[in-house]
């Protein structure tokens, strides 16, 4: 058994799975071990953040960390190593897989080297290929042919002789070969601020050139230059409304990576506006009495424990409302063209994160109780806001509701949820005057805006909607009627 086939025996490599419905790369948030320890089957690793989630990873052998592939903050493609397991700690150091070297051929079957190269010892040089390779940095005459004699000298067994000094002549500088690694955010950065990424100084793994290191770029060139004990010759005034140098101005902008769930969002909404033909319709309505019923439910022994809030009536109303209207519930397949009814609600919130906006949704909702729907609602919050939501937490959705009222906003126009077919946006309950049994008195208003595909749902059908969840948030007894 060769060195190299121990090795690979030895030590394991964990690649980045595919850890939901063909994701191509994910982002390793937190590092849950270090190199040199212990770890066994099915312990977490790491911690990763998908186009939809962040989720964590357990290893799958037991062993010693051998080493880390990436750091915290990096993408990595699907399928690429991220970290080497030594499952053999107590075999000692492992051995390093030495190079394979062309054998020896005799001299009379050397063929002529190709138009253009020196010859060099038989066995020892470059097999004539077609193929191009980089070229090789210029040695000086005396340094090849001191390597050389000692080639020559370990073939006939006999210690090589010492280099005979070289001549004291300059050396002119070879130039980098090969283009500066970097990423293709970090090359779009050093193009906007000015940057030869080639003089810039190199600080990642394996010579990779970071944001970091572009930055340090810029603050070295408009660093002041030092003082020369000559003075310099009086510079003329500036004109007072000279424009900001770019490089002054990009020191005061910050840039973000768009990825993860961020970047699956944008790409989500983009398809969605520009794919479904949006149609928004609003609604006015008093709450005042489902205001009531909600400090009443808060106070209910059967809600004790539970998450009560206006939102949550808003979920019955709505999903009263389909079932009143139940062809609102549907999807587009494009492919076959066909219209797809579905007769269960998958009931989709949208929730603000530190990661981005996720649409987790409860599952069956529309055969679930007021208590059992206000328990899914409160773990569905919770669980996003952890950043714990799973990618099968915010897979299947049907129809979806955003509260915009908690940031103070009257409405809005929501863009629906790729595969959904409307969106409801409740919005702030405020204190308003209001016609109610012919006089004006205060009551809580809130405005409601429903969007929809109207490829799916027409104006009537979006309307009747719109108006049933209105009828129920205005007279909450509605609820057990309709319900």
């Amino acid at each position: 058994m060769t060195a190299s086939t121990a090795n690979d025996q030895r030590f394991r490599e964990f690649k980045m799975p595919d850890v939901g419905e063909g994701l191509t790369e994910a982002e390793i948030l937190k590092w849950y071990v270090a190199v040199g320890d212990t770890v066994s089957d099915g312990q977490v690793v790491c911690e990763v953040e998908t186009a939809k989630a962040a989720v964590e990873l357990p290893i799958p052998f037991d062993g010693v960390v051998h080493e880390l592939r990436f750091g915290e903050g990096v993408t990595v493609d699907v399928g690429t190593a991220i970290i080497s397991v030594d499952t053999q700690p107590g075999a000692g150091p492992a051995e390093a897989a030495a190079p394979a070297e062309p054998a020896a051929a005799p001299a009379a079957e050397a063929e002529p080297e190709p138009q253009g190269r020196q010859a060099v010892l038989v066995g020892y040089g470059a097999a004539p290929s077609s193929t191009k390779r980089r070229a090789r940095k210029a040695q000086p005459a005396p340094v090849q042919q001191h390597m050389a004699a000692a080639i020559q000298a370990e073939m006939n067994g006999h210690a090589a002789p010492a280099p005979a000094p070289a001549p004291a002549a300059p050396v002119a500088p070879v130039e980098p070969v090969g283009r500066p690694l970097a990423k293709p955010p970090v090359r779009k950065l050093a193009k906007d601020l000015g940057v030869d990424l080639a003089t810039v100084v190199p600080t990642g793994t394996d010579g990779i050139v970071t944001r970091e290191d572009v930055h340090a770029a810029v603050a070295a060139r408009t660093a002041p230059a030092p003082v020369t004990e000559e003075p310099a010759a009086p510079a003329a005034p500036a004109p007072s409304t000279a424009p900001a140098a770019p490089a002054d101005l990009a020191a005061r902008e910050m840039r973000i990576p768009v990825k993860g769930v961020r970047k699956a969002t944008a790409q989500a909404m983009v398809a969605s506006a520009f794919t479904a033909p949006h149609v928004t319709e609003f609604v006015t309505v008093d709450v005042t009495r489902t205001m009531k019923l909600v400090q009443q439910l808060k106070t209910d022994p059967d809600m004790a424990g539970l998450r009560v809030n206006p939102l949550l009536l808003v979920a019955k109303a709505l999903l009263v409302a389909i079932k009143r209207n139940p062809d609102v519930n549907a999807s587009w397949d494009e492919a076959n063209q066909e219209i797809v009814r579905k007769d269960y609600v998958n009931l989709g919130i949208a929730a603000a994160t530190p990661r981005g906006l996720i649409v987790p949704n409860i599952k069956d909702a529309g055969a679930k109780t007021l208590p059992q729907l206000s328990a899914a609602l409160g773990e569905l919050i919770s669980t996003a806001r952890e950043g714990r939501t799973s990618p099968a937490d915010m897979s299947g959705g049907t129809v979806t509701i955003t509260n915009v009222g908690v940031f103070g906003v009257d409405t809005g126009t929501p863009i629906l949820n790729p595969g959904e077919s409307a969106i409801l946006a409740f919005g702030a309950v405020k204190l308003q005057p209001w016609v109610h049994k012919g006089k004006v008195k205060p009551r809580q208003v809130t405005t409601l805006a429903l969007s929809f595909d109207h490829r799916l749902v027409d104006g009537e059908l979006g309307s009747k909607v719109l108006a049933d969840v209105a009828a129920v948030l205005e007279n909450p007894k509605r609820l057990i009627t309709w319900g």
